[in-house]
């Protein structure tokens, strides 16, 4: 997939975080794409849903997954915002998607680079391609930005 491609899908992945912003959810988005086509897109909701597990990745998976009636994401891309966690990375291997391309890494929580290497392991029955760094200021500063306003709130 060509560079320009990767980033204005990342832009479709940064405009569903934006979405959780709006309503105080951390901004983190996803979307998922094959063959060129745009599947879904989906931002965290989890203070919304009171749900650990409502991650943009978990809930742009599940959608991606009914709208191609299957589970196994065969041949798709995943674009987030973010590194994804230990849970989600486990869902994109258990989904079979084919490769994931993220904003900027996550060194608190990330499991594909950063503290983990889940999805590159050669052990697990599937492999996962990755991409990092794909408008990786406008992700990293975004979450940042979230975070230090939330902590000048609460002086």
């Amino acid at each position: 997939m060509a560079h320009l491609e990767d980033e204005y899908l990342m832009g479709l992945a940064l405009a569903e975080a934006l979405k959780a912003k709006s309503i105080g959810e951390v901004p983190i988005g996803a979307v998922v794409e094959k063959d060129g086509e745009l599947i879904s897109g989906a931002y965290n909701l989890c203070e919304a849903s009171s749900d650990p597990t409502a991650h943009a990745e978990i809930l742009v998976i599940r959608e991606a997954g009914k709208k191609l009636g299957n589970w196994r994401l065969i041949g798709t891309t995943l674009y987030v915002t973010i590194e994804p966690c230990a849970m989600c990375i486990g869902a994109i291997v258990l989904a079979r998607i084919q490769r994931v391309v993220f904003g900027a890494r996550d060194p608190k929580a990330g499991a594909v680079l950063s503290i983990y290497n889940i999805g590159l392991d050669n052990k697990l029955n599937h492999f996962v391609e990755v991409k990092e760094g794909v408008l990786k200021d406008e992700c990293g500063n975004l979450l940042r930005d979230f975070f230090k306003n939330i902590r000048a709130e609460k002086t």
